[in-house]
């Protein structure tokens, strides 16, 4: 009898304490600043210099350039930019070689699908993967101190 009423504290007693959990789907997750989502990528920045490419652990990037249509401008220009987030890992390393900070990552972070087709996205649709975009991405100018870095 003497365990039941003990067992029977400990019920009353989680019932008291404050909640931990969300209701997820109804009221969204703030992630902290520094999170590491999903990229946004900015076409109109990229030079095709496939750095990202060049330090992607997984090799879950493919970029092809063409030559710019312009003939008094030299350099190329994105044909396609692809992401395949299957075997992504989110390391962040291809927002930090980036020289033209044509991607960053986000705070985004829902991908669940129920195909693997679907983690293919194109560059129209990390185009349009704009919500959430991290802040600290903003301060291109700043001294590396700033930007949270060693001096």
């Amino acid at each position: 009898m003497k365990g039941l009423f003990k067992g029977l504290g400990v019920t009353f007693k989680s019932m008291t304490a404050k909640k931990v959990t969300t209701s997820y789907p109804d009221k969204p997750l703030i992630m902290p600043d520094r999170f590491r989502g999903i990229q946004h990528f900015e076409p109109d920045k990229c030079i095709v210099c496939n750095q990202c490419v060049r330090v992607c652990p997984t090799e879950c990037i493919s970029l092809t350039g063409i030559a710019n249509p312009d003939p008094e401008k030299k350099g190329k220009v994105i044909d396609t930019y692809d992401i395949n987030f299957e075997i992504c890992i989110l390391c962040d390393l291809c927002t930090e070689v980036c020289p033209t900070e044509a991607i960053v990552m986000t705070g985004n972070f829902e991908l669940a699908s129920y195909s693997r087709d679907d983690l293919f996205k194109d560059r129209k649709w990390l185009d349009e993967n704009n919500k959430l975009v991290r802040q600290d991405n903003n301060n291109i100018g700043a001294p590396q101190a700033a930007r949270g870095g060693a001096k």
